[in-house]
């Protein structure tokens, strides 16, 4: 499909929302951590076009793992759907048949993309290295587009395992590696201001998504403890504490003592409840406060 400009990123945990979605020219609804249930209400509230995007299955954590943390952080070992549901939300969103779906942690096989074909729906994936950008579209993986996602991203960096390591060069530098295979793909990473939409489609991005510059949108669902964080100059940092995996957000006493967190997600999260939990992008500045629709206007140079 032909996107607009700029998209609206999607931001699992909390910020991303129906009305947030709804709000802006095209948004990705964000059902990597929600319930089934959630996930079937969420899609029930969206008005076409809008993409979905969908955390793609692990290997399970290391118990053995995830026990030490416990014990570490004086906590019980949660109980948790390692799965994530997502074959029952893969079924909801076929039945939805979003234009695009696009997939974290890794692509969707062959299987799951025949069958968005088969419902019109296009497969993409977040990439964080060229070399994933190249097996993504090729034969093995046949995506029909590619979300390129720089260091500068807040959230998850989407590595396609846990053991691998996330190019750590500016966006603009895999973005045009990436521009001269000629197919169509997103950018996303530090994106705050008009320049940055322009300069990345100079560069040859289809389109940009943002993330941390809708975060605190009056329609996004970030916390208020969150929105009291993100005015401050607290700093963000890229460490695994969040999860196991790298993730750039605001630095807290978990990013200080567990910047090599094992990979044991889902687990975590229940047991760090208690902590400041905030993703967001490098260089925040100040972020607008402002209906989604005036700040997307902002990102597009209209205001």
């Amino acid at each position: 499909m032909d996107l607009p400009r700029i998209v609206a990123a999607p931001m699992a945990g909390g910020p991303t929302t129906p009305a947030l979605v709804n709000a802006v020219s095209f948004g990705f609804l964000a059902l990597g951590t929600c319930t089934v249930e959630q996930a079937r209400t969420w899609l029930g509230q969206c008005t076409p076009p809008f993409g979905v995007n969908l955390f793609v299955p692990q290997v399970e954590p290391s118990l053995i793992d995830v026990e030490l943390i416990a014990s570490e952080l004086g906590t019980d070992v949660p109980n948790v759907d390692v799965t994530g549901g997502f074959e029952e939300k893969f079924e909801l969103v076929l039945e939805a048949a979003p234009p695009i779906v696009s997939s974290t942690f890794g692509p969707l096989d062959p299987e799951h993309v025949e069958r968005l074909h088969s419902v019109g729906s296009e497969a993409w994936v977040t990439v964080t290295r060229i070399e994933d950008a190249w097996e993504a579209m090729g034969e093995s993986w046949n995506a029909d587009g590619v979300i390129v996602q720089g260091p500068e991203a807040g959230g998850h960096r989407s590595t396609w395992s846990p053991l691998e390591v996330p190019d750590t060069r500016y966006l603009d530098t895999i973005v045009e590696e990436v521009a001269d295979f000629g197919a169509p793909f997103i950018a996303a990473g530090g994106v705050r201001g008009p320049e940055d939409v322009a300069r990345l489609r100079d560069l040859g991005a289809s389109t940009i998504a943002c993330g941390t510059a809708f975060l605190m949108a009056d329609e996004a669902g970030t916390s208020q403890r969150n929105r009291e964080l993100l005015r401050t100059d607290r700093r963000t940092v890229v460490s695994k504490a969040f999860s196991g995996r790298w993730a750039r957000g605001l630095e807290n006493e978990m990013t200080k003592r567990y910047r090599d967190m094992p990979p044991i997600y889902p687990y975590l999260r229940p047991m760090t409840k208690d902590q400041d939990y905030c993703l967001v992008g490098k260089d925040r500045g100040e972020l607008m406060e402002a209906p989604a629709k005036e700040i997307e206007r902002y990102l597009l140079g209209e205001r």
